[in-house]
């Protein structure tokens, strides 16, 4: 697992911006700092995909350079990651594009369950997948996506991208995903509350990028 945070950098000035509330009402900055997040992350991951040599004819002689041979697609869990994986694409210009629609379903109990009631995506056979979801919560939403993405080629590798991550998020990943992954992410919290809310977190990020939902 990467951590973004772990190491300082600008990335520290954004997430700051995300997590206080006297700066979050600014929606436009919101959304800004997720793409900006979504840049670095993807900038990171990047440097894990598999090059190969190019030939290069400038006006002045010929040279050689090692550029990206993988052939990628970026999925975005509505509705929060979509600032956040347009900074993804603005790095992979060249990439395919997909959706995933996932939401907590409203329960009485204790376990929180997770709708997928849409989904879009191109094929994916030996492609390398990205998937963008800012919150990594529960895990359960991440898990039910790639359920359905599947659906449609078995990926060569799997990035699952996140802004803020929580342990037992990545634990429950770790215990019900079938397939291999890679976790990149900007920072990990501390825990979930009794409602399943990342702690310290940042709120609900969908409701903070694009107003609150009925």
């Amino acid at each position: 697992m990467f951590i973004l945070n772990q190491t300082n950098s600008i990335a520290n000035n954004y997430l700051v911006e995300l997590r206080d509330e006297s700066i979050q009402g600014d929606r436009l900055r919101f959304r800004q700092n997720l793409e900006r997040l979504g840049t670095l992350l993807a900038y990171e991951i990047s440097k894990d995909l598999v090059y190969q040599e190019t030939k290069v004819q400038t006006c002045l002689a010929q040279t050689m350079a090692q550029t990206t041979a993988d052939d990628v697609v970026i999925i975005s869990i509505l509705r929060a990651a979509i600032p956040f994986s347009n900074g993804f694409v603005n790095l992979f210009d060249r990439a395919e594009f997909g959706f995933i629609g996932a939401a907590r379903q409203e329960s009485t109990g204790d376990e929180v369950k997770v709708n997928l009631d849409y989904a879009a995506a191109p094929d994916l056979t030996g492609k390398t997948l990205i998937i963008a979801d800012p919150m990594l919560a529960t895990g359960k939403s991440l898990v039910k996506s790639i359920d359905r993405l599947i659906q449609n080629g078995i990926p060569k590798t799997i990035h699952l991208a996140s802004v803020i991550a929580a342990p037992e998020g990545i634990a429950y990943l770790n215990e019900n995903l079938r397939l291999d992954f890679k976790i990149w992410t900007c920072a990990l919290d501390e825990k979930l509350n009794e409602q399943s809310y990342i702690i310290p977190g940042l709120g609900d990020a969908g409701d903070l990028a694009f107003g609150p939902k009925l």
